[in-house]
């Protein structure tokens, strides 16, 4: 497939990933909403189902929507060429950004009703609830390997082994090992967002957060690279 092309496929499936992902974070998380207060295993339903969209919209390039699933493949050498590797992320990244700026614009009274900035960095990007970052690290490593060694098990691609499947490991993934970092396990789905809160006009917003920016961008490489290494020895 063409640069362009997976560029295209990739930024449509992770937009609509960061789309609905940051979104239910902001339904839950900004006062005078419907679904506010709904708590955890709302948010991790929610970003099931929006990596089930986002499986589907992207099938046409494979549905990686993540770098770490992009490296681990390329890593496993069996399918993603690394040729192919920087279409991939710039379409990610893409992607990532414009979910992230259509959710500000679908809240904009919510974010700007709100008066806690933490909060509506929350919507955006992933922070640990005990800042420890050798310990944040690994446990976005963690579950990472999880996700990509996974995918690997039943098929070269998430595609290939269902959005439904894909969304429901997401899900496993943020109740087991979720609770420390806001799981990441996606450097596009964090940076991109966090991109997009640095430069968005959002009331009251506050700081970025860019010191812990590395841990859910270099933890989720190192889990996808890990995977890739096992992934071709197993399978």
């Amino acid at each position: 497939m063409a640069f362009g092309e997976i560029f295209y496929w990739e930024l449509l499936g992770t937009g609509m990933l960061v789309l609905l992902g940051c979104g239910v974070v902001a339904n839950v998380l900004l006062p005078r909403n419907k679904g506010f207060g709904g708590g955890w295993l709302l948010i991790n339903f929610g970003w099931g189902l929006a990596v089930f969209a986002g499986v589907y919209v992207a099938a046409a390039s494979g549905a990686h929507i993540n770098p770490a699933v992009t490296i681990g493949l390329a890593v496993q050498g069996d399918v993603t060429e690394w040729s192919d590797v920087p279409a991939y992320i710039l379409g990610q990244m893409t992607g990532a950004i414009i979910g992230a700026v259509i959710v500000y614009f679908a809240y904009k009274l919510q974010f700007d009703a709100g008066e806690e900035p933490a909060l509506k960095l929350g919507v955006f990007s992933t922070g640990p609830e005990v800042r420890s970052y050798g310990w944040n690290f690994l446990t976005e490593v963690v579950g990472t390997f999880v996700l990509v060694f996974v995918v690997m098990s039943i098929g070269p691609h998430p595609i290939d082994i269902g959005p439904l499947a894909v969304a429901l490991l997401v899900v496993g993934i943020g109740a087991s090992l979720g609770g420390p970092t806001g799981y990441a396990i996606n450097p596009a789905r964090d940076l991109g967002p966090r991109i997009a809160h640095a430069f968005l006009p959002i009331k009251g917003k506050g700081s970025s957060d860019w010191g812990y920016s590395w841990v859910p961008v270099a933890g989720p490489i190192v889990g996808g690279i890990l995977a890739g290494l096992l992934g071709s020895a197993v399978f």
